[in-house]
């Protein structure tokens, strides 16, 4: 599915992104897991990403609360200019201007 996704494009991913694969992996996942995200490039949350984040959750409020992860993630996008990925697209639906992609949901 990846090779779908990305094209001739380099796949990225915020160091929220990250965490939250980390976060989400079983002890016997290490290997598989550290080997996909090596082909990924991680953003770091730069101030601008922080800045731009705390700003989307404010103007979120009257549209629906974004979460502080999902914020740096559409931050990430915006100012990168990359579209994002997920399956998760209501999650940002309050971000005008971002770019989404819509994975397929898996049965």
């Amino acid at each position: 599915m990846l090779r779908q996704v990305r094209g001739n494009e380099r796949l990225a991913i915020s160091a929220i992104t990250r965490l939250e694969v980390y976060a989400g992996m079983y002890e016997d996942e290490r290997y598989g897991t550290r080997r996909l995200l090596s082909r990924f490039l991680t953003y770091s949350v730069s101030p601008n990403i922080a800045d731009l984040a705390g700003e989307l959750i404010a103007r979120s409020r009257t549209r629906g609360l974004l979460s502080v992860a999902d914020a740096v993630i559409a931050a990430t996008a915006l100012l990168e200019r990359l579209t994002l990925v997920t399956y998760n697209v209501a999650h940002f639906a309050p971000v005008s201007g971002l770019s989404i992609y819509s994975l397929p949901q898996e049965n």
